[in-house]
Parts: C-alpha cells; sequence; structure tokens
C-alpha cells in the first residue's frame, strides 16, 4: 500500500526486532491514516526538497514491539505520528535543521548526533494532524549513560531565559 508518491504501508512498518522476535507489527485504520499523514507532511516533502531517498529505520510500532525494545506504548510511534530516519550523504543536523525551518512538526528530535561526525545519529520526527509544538531537541547521552533531551538551537535561533531554565528542567537539576 503506498502512503505517498515515495513511501509504502511495508517500509514504515519494516522492523528486523519484529522479524527476529515474531512480533505482529500491522498497524489499525486509524494508524495507517496517521502514517499517511506523516509521509504527507514530513517525508514525502523531505524527499522532494533533497532528492534523494530517505532511509526510515523506524516508522510504526505495535505496542508488543514497543516493549521489545523498550519503548514506551504511548510513544508517537505506536500511533503511527512519527519515523526516524536519515539521508545517504546529508548531515543529520542539516537535515533536521532543513525540517525545523521548512515545515510544520510536533517533535523533532536529533538523535544521538556527534558535531564532529555529520552522518552520526539519526532524525526522529513526528507530525499531528491537531496541535503541532514544533519542539526541536537534541538527544545524547550523558557521563553517566542516560539519554538526556534538550532544546536544540540553530543559527538563526537563541534560547529565551525560558528555554534554558527548560533545559535545566530536562536535565534533571
Amino acid at each position: 500500500m503506498k502512503l505517498s508518491k515515495n513511501f509504502s504501508l511495508k517500509e514504515l512498518t519494516r522492523s528486523q526486532t519484529a522479524d527476529r522476535k515474531g512480533i505482529m507489527n500491522n498497524p489499525n485504520e486509524d494508524q495507517i491514516d496517521k502514517l499517511q499523514i506523516l509521509c504527507e507532511f514530513i517525508l514525502q516533502p523531505v524527499r522532494d526538497h533533497f532528492k534523494q531517498v530517505v532511509s526510515v529505520s523506524s516508522g510504526y510500532r505495535s505496542e508488543e514491539l514497543c516493549v521489545a525494545i523498550g519503548s514506551s506504548v504511548s510513544s508517537q510511534h505506536a500511533k503511527g505520528e512519527a519515523a526516524d530516519f536519515e539521508i545517504t550523504g546529508v548531515a543529520n543536523k542539516q537535515l533536521a535543521d532543513y525540517i525545523y525551518k521548512h515545515l510544520d512538526f510536533d517533535q523533532l528530535i536529533l538523535e544521538y548526533h556527534n558535531p564532529d561526525e555529520p552522518n552520526s545519529g539519526w532524525v526522529h520526527c513526528s507530525y499531528k494532524n491537531k496541535g503541532n509544538r514544533k519542539e526541536y531537541l537534541r538527544a545524547f547521552r550523558d557521563a553517566r549513560g542516560k539519554t538526556v533531551y534538550e532544546k536544540a538551537h540553530t543559527a538563526d535561533w537563541e534560547p529565551s531565559p525560558s528555554d534554558i531554565m527548560d533545559q535545566y528542567a530536562m536535565k534533571g537539576t
């Protein structure tokens, strides 16, 4: 089933973990509708802009798959609203910054990106039909190996004092 010009349902539901563990990863009609919207407003515009294949590493995740990989059963992946992806040859920060500047989205996370290695990590992006937060975060591991999320900064955006306070709250300090 095609979700958009360049994206299929199979591509957005593929999971090596599900295959290996025999987990059914089949979205219901509502989740398929949300995946189609995600493709329409995020993945397809990214594909059209960069004119390169967008490699989706994780799209929809059933509740059972979420449990198997240690993700939340209430994640946006489980709702059909999120995907993790990258484009070979395009720095993940460049990809995330493009989305931030040009597309509507709910949450955009530059995950485990190392500025010294442009292709490190990946981009997580979600889209909701209503009430998108346009929240841009960076995920990284702290000295104890715990994942930390902080607001990301782009060249044309500087944090407000409340953004800085939010970062401290997110880190639990």
